[in-house]
């Protein structure tokens, strides 16, 4: 019998330990995000509700001792308007190690870059909906499969700074769009210290490329953000090649308690290889924070473009309105949402 209590004490003690060197937590979260809009492109009006991103996901993480660990994100976009999917996982799919070394990722993800630079200064509905910023531009996300088939690596934080670096594979996919099998790189970098936060992008594909600064500054009550983006398109956009342009945002927010009132207004230049492609984008925002998860949130957004390129069809959320419409239409739209994260 003393034998056999040792035998179980010894046991109990082995399997502590592995419970201390691999324990692992899951964490299921997700935002729903709907708006009532009036929306109008060109002479084309019509109401009703839009779905902002709406997003479910599942992340964990493994601690597998001496400061590894492993990682996973599933997330699946939902239309949070009727209910429809498919939940599938486009929006990102990943697994990851991590440790003193930094971070290796592998799988599908958003650009780096572009939260560095764009996403970072979007504060009042974060790149959701019909204000999201329709000027941005990243040949190798939209035309060169720069979320897929990817492998990244993140480096530690060292003095408040830390950067990523990945590369999309093109497995030498058959893309009936873009013809071109081609790699797409990503870099990012993003520094912060108190109020004051830095951050750069670049990315490139198929001789394509976008190249972006942002700053964002909070002082008090307010808190004050830009980027500028630096575009050339030798085959992507028009299948010819647009040429180069340069592209910047300002945004601003104001905290009073539970309030915040927003601002941000976006140019575009025209493209060099495009007659009357400028474009101008603004939005106007209040939102009103019910909690630290919640908010309902209104607000007025509008682009200007010229007749030589088309940014506003995208931003409709509507397909009647999209009928009949042309390149250089106007849009704009009046929303009043509610968000919750979860």
């Amino acid at each position: 019998m003393m034998k056999l209590s040792r035998l179980m004490l010894a046991a109990v003690a082995v399997c502590g330990t592995s419970a201390v060197m691999a324990q692992s937590s899951v964490t299921i979260y997700g935002r729903v995000n709907t708006t009532v809009e009036h929306q109008k492109l060109g002479d084309n009006k019509a109401t009703g509700l839009v779905n902002n991103r709406s997003r479910i996901g599942f992340k964990g993480v493994e601690d597998l001792g001496n400061g590894l660990k492993a990682g996973f994100v599933l997330e699946a976009g939902f239309n949070s308007d009727d209910g429809s999917g498919p939940l599938t996982f486009a929006r990102q799919s990943e697994v990851n190690l991590s440790g003193n070394f930094g971070m290796v990722r592998l799988g599908n993800f958003y650009p780096e870059s572009y939260y560095a630079t764009s996403d970072y200064i979007s504060m009042h509905n974060h790149e959701t909906g019909s204000s999201s910023d329709v000027l941005y531009y990243d040949a190798a996300w939209f035309d060169g499969n720069g979320t897929g088939n990817k492998v990244a690596y993140r480096t530690p934080t060292f003095n408040n700074f830390w950067a990523e670096a990945s590369v999309s594979l093109h497995e030498k996919a058959n893309n009936p769009v873009v013809k071109v099998n081609k790699n797409a790189y990503d870099l990012a970098a993003n520094y912060n210290n108190g109020p004051l936060s830095l951050g750069a992008g670049y990315s490139y594909w198929n001789s394509n490329y976008q190249a972006a600064l942002r700053g964002l500054y909070t002082f008090g009550q307010f808190t004050v953000g830009a980027y500028y983006q630096r575009n050339k398109d030798d085959n992507a956009i028009l299948g010819t090649g647009a040429g180069s342009r340069n592209n910047f945002r300002l945004s601003a927010m104001y905290v009073m308690n539970a309030s915040e009132f927003h601002v941000n207004v976006g140019r575009a230049n025209k493209w060099s290889n495009v007659s009357d492609s400028a474009a101008t984008q603004w939005t106007l925002g209040y939102n009103y924070n019910l909690s630290k998860r919640t908010k309902i949130y209104t607000y007025y957004t509008r682009i200007n473009s010229g007749k030589g390129m088309d940014y506003s069809s995208g931003a409709a959320s509507f397909n009647s309105i999209k009928t009949g419409t042309n390149a250089g239409d106007n849009f704009s739209s009046f929303a009043l949402g509610v968000r919750h994260n979860f």
